[in-house]
């Protein structure tokens, strides 16, 4: 059938449109969108925890980076950087923190275990999952110690998991992972390929891209002045006071553990300005007075942390450090039973060298012991000399410079049901069963309306080729 021009010029509008309406959100659904902030909790393998704690290798381990703990056995790391596309499901987040443990110590205090697993990152492309991370390892008999950077460490089973069309935050509950051939040659050759691991849970935020319009950048330039960062022998020569400072510390992790477990059923609240950081808690606003020349420090701190439970009402406030000698003092107001005593030496932490880099004098990490009137403050449940959580301190010498972040720990899941693989030992889906969505998504609506457009457009094509083919052949008998 042969249309006449002003049908076919009306046809080929309406299918211009079509396209129009279509394209716009193909385009949208392939662009990748930023991932930034989350976390992803980790046992690594419970049995090997239970191993390097128990009788044989009468070890333990230590988190660093900023790692904490989460439920009985696992391990939370944090501040998740990556993408993800909806469109095609395919994912990468790498997170920061770490674990060390450490058994079998001999007379020269050195380990014949010390294994570090650091810096995890989860990617998914084309349904398959995989987990990586650094390594740091001595070898089973030989002692010899091995560095690995991104190790494929772990193979993640994803049946019945589709990562496509989702929101934020998009989260992964309980997937079953296998260690890998290159995971168990970093594992030390405690365990061989094949093995079961612990599995793995993330939640993390997705950031919709922005939409950005060109700006108009002015052409002159001018030769850059001298920036805020003054020089080494400047920011060393400085003694006078700052007003920009913070002081992390998590107390004890097994404090902490104690508070919110069985027993004391409890849990800590922040006050003042005090942040929460997963495994440490930030005194902010630091204030006080820096002699880079000596490396002298007196800074008094905002914020307080208050911990309660069964039997236990335990308060810091008023958080000061001193620093001088290379050795740090953090003191605090402890409140407990009803009374306050002031300016309570808590902990003393090694700070050789604070002098300043990149505007920041800081300490980053030091291990930090109990004093000896400490163990009044925690009614007697540790010794003088018991090591606590280490300490990070910041003060910033210059105007410009920032102070580290906290761990970004995302947004809380919502009460969308997260994506769950199968156990480890269910059966695959059958083939014919379409799989899951891994989340609810806010943009899962996308598709349906611009089904519903494309029909609505065919729909009226169809209909005037209709009107145009009954006006060419006459009126159509009832």
């Amino acid at each position: 059938m042969l249309l006449s021009r002003p049908a076919r010029a009306l046809a080929v509008t309406l299918f211009t449109a079509l396209l129009g309406a279509l394209l716009p959100v193909s385009a949208a659904h392939a662009e990748s969108r930023a991932v930034q902030g989350g976390r992803l909790d980790w046992g690594i393998k419970t049995s090997f925890q239970s191993y390097v704690t128990g009788p044989i290798a009468q070890g333990g381990w230590s988190l660093t980076g900023g790692a904490a703990t989460v439920g009985g056995s696992q391990f939370r790391f944090h501040s998740a950087q990556g993408s993800y596309d909806p469109a095609t499901g395919a994912f990468e987040a790498a997170f920061a923190g770490g674990v060390r443990f450490t058994g079998h110590r001999a007379a020269n205090g050195t380990h014949a275990l010390d294994l570090t697993v650091s810096r995890p990152r989860i990617r998914v492309q084309g349904g398959r999952g995989t987990l990586y991370a650094d390594m740091t390892s001595k070898a089973k008999g030989s002692g010899r110690t091995t560095v690995s950077s991104q190790v494929p460490l772990a193979a993640l089973d994803l049946r019945g998991v589709d990562m496509r069309g989702g929101g934020s935050p998009l989260s992964l509950t309980g997937v079953p992972a296998t260690l890998t051939t290159q995971g168990a040659a970093a594992f030390a050759g405690y365990y061989r390929a094949g093995t079961p691991l612990d599995p793995v849970s993330l939640t993390v935020d997705v950031r919709t891209p922005r939409k950005t319009t060109a700006t108009t950048r002015p052409t002159a330039s001018a030769t850059p002045g001298p920036t805020a960062t003054a020089s080494p022998s400047a920011e060393r020569a400085r003694t006078d006071g700052f007003t920009t400072a913070a002081v992390d510390w998590g107390v004890r992790r097994t404090f902490r553990e104690y508070v919110t477990g069985s027993v004391a059923q409890g849990r800590w609240t922040l006050a003042g300005g005090a942040q929460d950081g997963g495994a440490l808690f930030r005194f902010p606003r630091g204030t006080g007075t820096y002699d880079g020349r000596t490396g002298t420090l007196d800074a008094a701190f905002a914020g307080s942390v208050r911990f309660t439970g069964a039997h236990l009402d335990l308060t810091l406030a008023g958080v000061t450090v001193r620093v001088t000698g290379g050795t740090g003092t953090l003191s605090a107001d402890v409140t407990g039973a009803g009374t306050t005593t002031k300016a309570v030496p808590l902990v003393t932490f090694a700070a050789p060298g604070l002098t300043p880099a990149n505007g920041l004098a800081a300490v980053t990490e030091a291990p930090a012991t109990l004093t000896e009137g400490g163990p009044r403050a925690f009614g007697g449940m540790y010794k003088a000399g018991t090591a606590m959580d280490p300490v990070s301190l910041a003060v910033a010498v210059d105007a410009g410079a920032r102070l580290p972040a906290l761990p970004d720990l995302g947004s809380e899941a919502t009460s969308t049901p997260p994506a769950t693989a199968a156990p480890e030992s269910a059966a695959p889906a059958p083939a014919s069963t379409a799989p899951a969505p891994a989340v609810a998504s806010a943009d899962s609506s996308a598709g349906t309306w611009t089904a519903v457009g494309a029909g609505a457009l065919l729909v009226a094509v169809a209909a005037v080729l209709l009107v145009v083919r009954r006006r060419r052949s006459g009126p159509t008998a009832p």
